[in-house]
């Protein structure tokens, strides 16, 4: 541990193990240090795994990687207590090479990843703390760990140390993250086997199925739930932002027993078992959350830097392309022998510039306005499903009087201008 190195990562999920793959691939020195037992012991994400970005570091990474299903169909739920409006889409061009998505567990997955950064050169030590960044002269210079004689040194530390980043708040690049800005998610994995997955989700053996339900299943709050399918395990999992827990007096399990319980979901969980609990902040902040990312001597990536696109679901990919960008800032920075905030910059514009930003930039005011118009989720979603109950059922009345009955039912619980003010205010913080 009294080593100096070129590069430090701090934590083994996505976004450092890319980065400390990228960096070891191009000869620097490099260590790695994961504060659970092994890579992925305290990591949570969804389960679904996009390609593009992995591709990027590892060419056909699919043919090795321990990967689930590659996803198939894709479909979004707006449920109500006893009933679910549905869309989706289901491609078949997705069930062959390169594929679009897969669905994983993190367990297996980001131990793999990890032991391709140590292939690559990385030094990868588990079960360590770190406890504090080493500063001097305005510079960071290593950091302190738990470990007896834990201080170990870099030219570059890399904070990949997750949502709740002790070590970027010690810095000053943030304050503590407001309720709103961070969700708590509770996931379950249930093992079930292959042929009934296959048979209640329409599968074939190697085709996955996600499911992304809105509305009752967090009970009208600011939130999502999921559902995806492994080879013989599903995924079941809910989260909302701290703000809406603490309003409704909501615990996070009894969350997920509820819907876990829900008619419309409980028909795909019956039979199976519970193999594994798992809990962990999301960043939903967004945009507006983003703290400082580049810094002397330090950079920021993933989770760390608020990288989540909340609105599409999207994490891990966003993680492993900001540690791909941070490496390629600390590779040119290291031929330049300056490890500056301006030498590390690069990293900060290649991410501005780059699709992740981008994309925060879009959804910008998405999250805090569904946050602060809680009718989205606890109003609109039960009248859509009302409007499709009633559009849907053969009564004898003719069509164009249900569509006339359905607009009156609407515009009669909300007022017409009210109904039209939520639709612009949806649209303009979605466009």
């Amino acid at each position: 541990m009294s080593e100096k190195f070129d590069v430090i990562v701090v934590g083994a999920g996505p976004a450092g193990t890319a980065c400390a793959f990228t960096c070891a691939k191009n000869g620097l020195k490099v260590l790695l240090i994961e504060r659970g037992e092994y890579p992925g012991a305290k990591n949570v994400m969804g389960g679904v795994l996009y390609r593009q970005q992995l591709e990027e570091l590892i060419p056909e990474f699919w043919k090795e990687a321990p990967l689930e299903r590659p996803v198939v169909e894709q479909r979004f739920w707006m449920m109500d207590k006893e009933s679910v409006v549905t869309f989706g889409y289901k491609g078949l061009e997705w069930a062959v090479e390169p594929y679009n998505n897969f669905t994983v567990l993190r367990a297996k997955f980001d131990q793999w990843f990890a032991s391709k950064a140590v292939e690559a050169g990385a030094l990868l030590i588990n079960e360590t703390v770190v406890t504090e960044c080493i500063v001097e002269n305005g510079k960071v210079v290593g950091v302190r760990t738990d470990r007896p004689d834990g201080e170990v040194y870099a030219d570059v530390v890399v904070l990949a140390d997750g949502v709740n980043s002790l070590l970027s708040k010690q810095l000053g690049f943030h304050k503590e993250f407001r309720p709103d800005e961070v969700a708590l998610t509770v996931m379950e994995v249930i093992n079930l086997p292959k042929d009934k997955i296959n048979d209640r989700f329409n599968l074939e053996d190697n085709q996955g199925c996600t499911i992304e339900i809105f509305g009752d299943s967090t009970k009208g709050n600011l939130g999502t739930a999921f559902l995806y399918t492994n080879k013989e395990s599903l995924n079941i999992g809910v989260g909302t932002t701290l703000s809406s827990m603490i309003k409704a007096k909501i615990k996070p399990y009894e969350l997920l027993d509820y819907l876990k319980n829900h008619p419309m979901v409980k028909p795909f969980l019956e039979g199976g078992e519970s193999a594994e609990y798992l809990a962990h902040l999301i960043p939903e902040g967004g945009y507006h959350s983003v703290p400082k990312v580049v810094g002397n001597g330090v950079v920021v990536v993933g989770d760390a830097a608020q990288l989540v696109n909340a609105i599409h679901r999207e994490g891990s990919n966003l993680a492993m392309h900001s540690g791909l960008l941070a490496a390629e800032a600390i590779v040119e920075a290291n031929k330049r022998g300056d490890f500056s905030e301006s030498s590390l910059n690069h990293y900060r514009e290649a991410l501005y510039n780059s699709f992740i930003i981008k994309d925060l930039e879009k959804y910008k005011d998405a999250t805090h306005t569904f946050e602060k118009y809680p009718q989205y989720f606890k109003d609109y979603i039960p009248m859509l499903n009302r409007a499709a109950s009633k559009f849907f059922t053969v009564d004898g009345t003719p069509k164009r009087e249900k569509q006339k009955q359905i607009m009156r039912s609407m515009t009669a619980e909300k007022g017409t201008f009210r109904v039209l003010q939520d639709i612009y205010r949806a649209w303009k913080a979605v466009k």
